[in-house]
């Protein structure tokens, strides 16, 4: 039985990768943050009680910013797959959190590797990189594509990527980077502007909300479907050798497209609902961010099935599905 480690494992790609691991038969074991609340939501349906059951399904504390705890854990599990999906990852409130922003997304993965040549150095390592390192460099953009950050986050991913890559060639520590271009589901966090939109939607269609509150409606993403993204992290640690991959649709659609699809799903227009609100704009725009993925298809057959208006229609209906299980109304939460 093969044994994975997953940073960042009550997210949305960690609760699908844990998903697709225990699927394939892994015992798969999972890093959470201690809070006085739970953040297991999404996570809650693997659950085994250990007392009765025999469960494959393991959660450990700990933290990125914790370098021995990672040391440790790592050299106590001596896992076959590193999963790094940790980070503060909301590009909008890295400009108000950078230093932050740093030690966890960037730090943070000089912590994990770090671990794993200490204590784990013949573990396998998949670093979450992102489209956002790229920034202002023109679409379409693959591995070989220049990075232009244009955000604290997208900086900090930057210096976790070459991180990874120096680890690599430094230390022959079997570590990949897959940068991947934005990739959502019903599991995305909800001030996330695709999840804002859909749970928009759902309220609105129920007559709890009235108005959704946006910036840029202008800017161009490729969107794909979480589910789908996971299938070729793993992928990518199967491969023979350690290589970087971009994972994308190649699809282009603005977030106008993808308010169109949703409200339209709805049987709604979305310019009676939709205002304008100048605390969503970034310092720093990124323009257009769409992703060739030829390499991953080549060399491990993977490939996005899922396109941006089918990705807005299933959430839509998600939400929907949850509005209708609510007990209060939805309140639009600001990214403050």
């Amino acid at each position: 039985m093969k044994k994975a480690l997953i940073v960042g494992i009550t997210g949305q790609d960690g609760s699908y990768l844990a998903e697709l691991l225990l699927q394939k038969g892994y015992e798969v074991h999972g890093i959470v943050r201690r809070s006085s609340s739970f953040n297991t939501d999404r996570i809650d349906h693997l659950y085994q009680d250990r007392h009765v059951d025999s469960p494959k399904l393991f959660l450990h504390y700990g933290d990125l910013s914790d370098g021995s705890r990672l040391v440790s854990l790592i050299g106590d599990l001596k896992p076959d797959e590193i999963y790094n999906l940790g980070a503060q990852s909301h590009v909008r409130v890295s400009f108000d959190e950078p230093e932050y922003t740093g030690d966890i997304t960037g730090l943070g993965t000089s912590r994990v590797l770090e671990a794993v040549r200490l204590a784990a150095p013949g573990s396998k390592y998949y670093q979450a990189s992102s489209s956002e390192m790229f920034g202002a460099t023109p679409p379409p953009q693959n591995e070989s594509t220049p990075f232009y950050p244009r955000s604290p986050y997208g900086a900090a991913k930057v210096y976790a990527y070459w991180m990874t890559k120096n680890y690599r060639e430094a230390y022959g520590i079997f570590a990949v980077n897959g940068i991947l271009f934005n990739h959502e589901s019903p599991r995305r966090g909800e001030t996330f502007v695709t999840r804002k939109i859909t749970r928009a939607v759902a309220a609105i269609k129920a007559g709890v909300q009235s108005k959704l509150y946006l910036g840029n409606l202008d800017a161009v993403r490729d969107w794909g479907y979480a589910p789908e993204y996971v299938e070729g992290m793993w992928r990518m640690l199967q491969h023979d050798e350690p290589m970087d991959y971009v994972l994308a649709t190649g699809k282009a659609a603005t977030i106008k497209d993808f308010l169109t699809s949703a409200f339209s799903h709805a049987d709604l227009d979305w310019q009676e609902f939709v205002e304008f609100d100048p605390r969503y704009l970034r310092p720093t725009e990124v323009d257009a961010l769409i992703g060739d993925a030829s390499l991953a298809e080549t060399e491990l057959g993977w490939k996005a099935k899922t396109m941006p208006d089918e990705l807005a229609r299933l959430m839509v209906d998600a939400d929907i599905k949850a509005q209708a299980h609510a007990g209060s109304p939805w309140i639009d939460t600001p990214t403050y």
